[in-house]
C-alpha cells in the first residue's frame, strides 16, 4: 500500500479505484475490527450506514466480510444520514460505527467514515493505528468466533424520533410551508418525515435516488434548485442538505441563501441570550468569513478557529468544553444534540427560532454582512509541492502584508482532492482580485513542470 489512506474525513476516492476498491474495503474492515475488538462482552458490534450511491452496495458487502472475519457482529442500517450513524453507534452500544459516503461529492466517488463507541469521529491517532494494522498480517477470528450480519429495519425510524426531540416540546411547524432538498441522498426519506410529523407542509426535492444522481444539480452544493422552488411555491423556508445530510444550506422566503456562517451566527446569538452558549465561544474553521468573527466580537462572543474539517471542529469543542461549532460549508455541530454535523437538526433549530420569535426566515438568516471572499482551486500535480517554492512563499507573504487588517489569505492543500485551495478575503474588491491573481499565478507557475 502506498500513500496515506485516511484524509480529513475518513477514506475517500473514486469508486473501484484505490483506495475505494472492494479488496481494500474488506481489508479495512478486518483492520478496523481488529482495532475495536474488545472484551466488553457486548458482542463486538458495528453499525454500518450508507448513502444512495450505487458503489455503496459493493463497499458495504466488502466491509461486512472484513468485519465479520475479525469477529465483529455487523448491523446494517441501509441508507441513513451520517449523523444517524453517530447517534446509533452510541445508542445501540456498538464498538464502532461506519458510514459509507463521499458526502457532497458526485456519485462516482465514495468514502468510508468511522465513528468510535462514543459516537464521535475517530481521532488522527486511532486512524493511524488502523492504517498501521493494514501493513501487518491480520489474524482472523477463530471459526466459532466469526461475526454475524443482519439488517436493522428501524434504524431510520430511531433517528427520526430522536431528531424530533430536538425541536422545542409543545411547539409545532403547523402553518409553515417548507421545501426540503435531500440531494437524492441519505436523508431522502428521514428528513421529509421529520418535518411532516412536526406539522409542516412539506415540498420535497431530491427524493428520487437512482444510484447515480446524488448531489447532481441539487442539495447544499447546488442551492439554486431549492431557492427556485421556494419562490415558485411561496414557501417560508428552504432546506438544502448534501448527500449524507451532515451539511445544510438554508433559503429564506425571498430566495436568498444562508450558508453555515450565517446559520452559526444566529444559533450562537440565540444560545448566548439563553445562557446556553458555553463561555460565549463558537468554534469554526479558518474558512469562516471574517464578517462572522467581527459579528461575534461585537456581541460579546468569541470565534475559536481550527483547521478545515468538521472532525477538527469537534475535537476543539470537546477539548474546550464548548457546545457549538461548524463550517461555512454547512456542517453545524451542536454537542448538546449531536456528535457530528447534522444538517436536519441544525435546520430544526433555525425553525425553532422562526416559531419562537414569529419572524420570517429573511429576518433571521442574514445576521452579518460578509466580507467579500474569493476561492480558487488549483490542480496539484502528482509529486508536486508548489507551496514549498520560495516564489510562492514570497507572493503569499507580500499579499498578506498588503491586506493587513482589511482582509486575509488562506492557502491549503485539499484533504479530499488533488487540489490547492486558495481563499482571499478583502473589504475592497480590487484589492482582493489583485491579491488572488498574484498568489494563484505564482502557484500555477511553480506547479507547471519546467
Amino acid at each position: 500500500m502506498s500513500g496515506r489512506l485516511f484524509g480529513t474525513d475518513g477514506v475517500r476516492g473514486t469508486a473501484n479505484s484505490w483506495p475505494m476498491t472492494a479488496a481494500m474495503a474488506l481489508r479495512l474492515g478486518a483492520a478496523a475490527g481488529a482495532y475495536f475488538r474488545s472484551d466488553r462482552g457486548n458482542g463486538h458490534r458495528v453499525v454500518i450506514g450508507k448513502d444512495t450511491r450505487r458503489s455503496g452496495y459493493m463497499l458495504e458487502t466488502a466491509l461486512t466480510a472484513g468485519l465479520t472475519s475479525a469477529g465483529m457482529n455487523v448491523l446494517l442500517l441501509g441508507p441513513v444520514p451520517t449523523p444517524a450513524v453517530g447517534f446509533l453507534t452510541r445508542s445501540m452500544r456498538a464498538d464502532l460505527g461506519i458510514m459509507i459516503s463521499a458526502s457532497h461529492n458526485p456519485h462516482h466517488d465514495n468514502g468510508i467514515k468511522f465513528f468510535g463507541p462514543d459516537g464521535f469521529k475517530l481521532s488522527d491517532s486511532a486512524e493511524a493505528a488502523i492504517e498501521a494494522l493494514l501493513e501487518t498480517e491480520l489474524a482472523p477470528a477463530r471459526p466459532a468466533e466469526i461475526g454475524r450480519a443482519r439488517r436493522i429495519e428501524d434504524g431510520r425510524g430511531r433517528y427520526v424520533e430522536y431528531a424530533k426531540t430536538t425541536f422545542p416540546r409543545g411547539r409545532t411547524l403547523s402553518g409553515l410551508k417548507v421545501v426540503i432538498d435531500c440531494a437524492h441522498g441519505a436523508a431522502w426519506r428521514a428528513a421529509p418525515d421529520v418535518l411532516w410529523e412536526l406539522g409542516a407542509e412539506v415540498i420535497a426535492l431530491g427524493t428520487a435516488p437512482d444510484g447515480t444522481n446524488i448531489n447532481a444539480d441539487v442539495g447544499s452544493t447546488h442551492p439554486a434548485a431549492c431557492a427556485q422552488k421556494v419562490l415558485e411555491t411561496g414557501a417560508d423556508l428552504g432546506i438544502a442538505l448534501d448527500g449524507d445530510a451532515d451539511r445544510v444550506v438554508l433559503v429564506d422566503e425571498r430566495g436568498r441563501i444562508a450558508d453555515g456562517d450565517q446559520i452559526m451566527a444566529l444559533l450562537a446569538r440565540r444560545m448566548a441570550e439563553a445562557g446556553t452558549l458555553r463561555e460565549g465561544v463558537l468554534v469554526a474553521t479558518v474558512m469562516s468569513n471574517l464578517g462572522l468573527e467581527r459579528y461575534l466580537d461585537g456581541h460579546g462572543m468569541r470565534l475559536e478557529r481550527t483547521r478545515v474539517g468538521d472532525r477538527y471542529v469537534v475535537e476543539r469543542m470537546r477539548a474546550g468544553g464548548w457546545n457549538l461549532g461548524g463550517e461555512q460549508s454547512g456542517h453545524i455541530v451542536m454537542t448538546d444534540h449531536t456528535t457530528t454535523g447534522d444538517g436536519l437538526i441544525a435546520a430544526l433549530q433555525f425553525l425553532a427560532a422562526m416559531t419562537g420569535t414569529g419572524q420570517p426566515a429573511s429576518a433571521l438568516a442574514q445576521s452579518f454582512e460578509p466580507v467579500p471572499q474569493r476561492l480558487d482551486n488549483i490542480p496539484l500535480p502528482a509529486g508536486g509541492a508548489p507551496l514549498d517554492d520560495p516564489r510562492v512563499q514570497a507572493a503569499i507573504a507580500a499579499q498578506d502584508a498588503r491586506l493587513g487588517k482589511r482582509g486575509r489569505v488562506l492557502i491549503r492543500p485539499s484533504g479530499t482532492e488533488p487540489l490547492i485551495r486558495v481563499m482571499v478575503e478583502a473589504e475592497d474588491d480590487a484589492l482582493m482580485d489583485s491579491a488572488m491573481a498574484a498568489i494563484t499565478d505564482a502557484i500555477r507557475a511553480a506547479a507547471t513542470p519546467a
